[in-house]
């Protein structure tokens, strides 16, 4: 039998605990966006796109993934990146069935099922960075 070689092996490292307290920055950026949401007369997931700390966040993970390649944490930043880009693509889909009059419905009810969405992604991604675990590959969608 041959011997695997070394590019075929996964090995995880450590992330540098710089880095992890980053995530939980990046969790709490998101959070305070969304939670705005919650507390102020517009949706979540407007809140949560267009607010400047989810902005901020949403760039900080883009600027720093190279540094969190082969850790844990790696599936933190893409499970933040996921969560704002497809919170944007439900907040068009909703932005095109408002157009229509008979849409509208449609259109607040996915809104609203986004929004609790982004909380439900947020919390979870942020309770299993706190466990210092990866997300399951299985849910990174």
């Amino acid at each position: 039998m041959p011997t695997p070689s070394p590019s075929s092996e996964t090995t995880i490292r450590r992330p540098t605990e710089g880095l992890i307290t980053l995530a939980h920055v990046i969790y709490a950026l998101h959070a305070f966006s969304a939670l705005t949401g919650l507390v102020s007369s517009v949706l979540i997931v407007t809140t949560f796109l267009t607010g400047w700390p989810s902005i901020i966040a949403v760039v900080l993970n883009y600027a720093k993934r190279s540094e969190v390649r082969g850790t844990w944490l790696d599936s933190h930043f893409g499970w933040q990146i996921r969560t704002f880009w497809f919170a944007l693509l439900w907040l068009i889909v909703g932005g095109m069935a408002f157009v229509t009059f008979y849409g509208v419905p449609v259109a607040i009810v996915v809104w609203l099922v986004t929004g609790l969405w982004v909380l439900y992604r947020i919390a979870r991604g942020w309770m299993t960075l706190s466990a210092e675990k990866p997300m399951p590959l299985a849910e990174l969608v």
